[in-house]
C-alpha cells in the first residue's frame, strides 16, 4: 500500500507493507540512515525519531500508523539551533566513539533541552535511561548535553538582554519625543 508521510518538512509518498515498521521504512524506502536499528524492541533508543513533536522509538511504530503525521529524523535537523549546539558539544566533550547510538542520543538530548529550562546531571541521566551506549560510559554524553544546554541558555540570556536594552532605548526615545511635543 502507498502512504504519505510528512517527513522532515516534506510530503513523501512511500510504498509499504502493512507489517512494516517505521524504522525500516525510513532507512530503506526513504534513505534516512540516521535512523539506526539496534534491538528492534524499543529498548536501545538507536531508532529514536520525533513524531507529532514527541520523541518515539521508530521500531515500535508501524509505518501505516505514521501516515499523514509529522515525522522528523536527525537528517531533518541540520539547521536546528539546538541540534547544532548539541553536535558541537558532542564533539567538544568527546561524547561519541563508534557513533551507532549517537543519532538516538542526539534526538533525546534535543528533546530534553527543549522541554527543560534547567537541566542537571540527574535529569539528563534519567532522560537517557533506555538509550544504550556500549562504548562511552555516558560521562561524555551527559557532559555534552549539559554543555549544549548551558550554551543555549547563555545565548538566550544574551538575546533577552539585547531585547531589553533595545526596549529601554525605545522607551527613552518615546519619552524624549513626548517631552518635545508637550513643551
Amino acid at each position: 500500500m502507498r502512504i504519505q508521510l510528512e517527513l522532515n518538512g516534506d510530503r513523501t509518498r512511500v510504498d509499504v507493507e502493512p507489517r512494516d515498521i517505521l524504522a525500516d521504512t525510513l532507512r530503506e524506502a526513504c534513505g534516512l540512515t540516521s535512523v539506526h536499528l539496534g534491538c528492534e524492541h524499543g529498548s536501545c533508543g538507536a531508532c529514536t525519531i520525533e513524531i507529532d513533536g514527541q520523541v518515539a522509538r521508530s521500531c515500535l511504530i508501524l509505518s501505516i500508523a505514521a501516515e499523514g503525521r509529522p515525522v522528523r529524523t536527525l537528517d531533518g535537523l541540520a539547521e536546528d539551533p539546538v541540534m547544532q549546539a548539541l553536535k558541537q558539544s558532542f564533539h567538544r566533550k568527546h561524547a561519541l566513539q563508534c557513533g551507532f547510538c549517537t543519532p538516538g542520543m542526539l534526538m533525546i538530548a534535543r528533546d530534553m533541552i527543549r522541554r527543560h529550562d534547567r537541566l542537571d546531571e540527574a535529569t539528563v541521566r534519567e532522560g537517557l535511561a533506555g538509550h544504550i551506549c556500549r562504548c562511552t560510559g555516558y560521562v561524555g554524553i551527559v557532559d555534552a548535553i549539559l554543555d549544549a544546554h548551558a550554551s543555549l541558555s547563555d545565548r538566550h540570556a544574551d538575546s533577552q538582554a539585547d531585547n531589553q536594552a533595545g526596549d529601554r532605548a525605545g522607551d527613552r526615545a518615546d519619552h524624549h519625543h513626548e517631552t518635545r511635543r508637550a513643551g
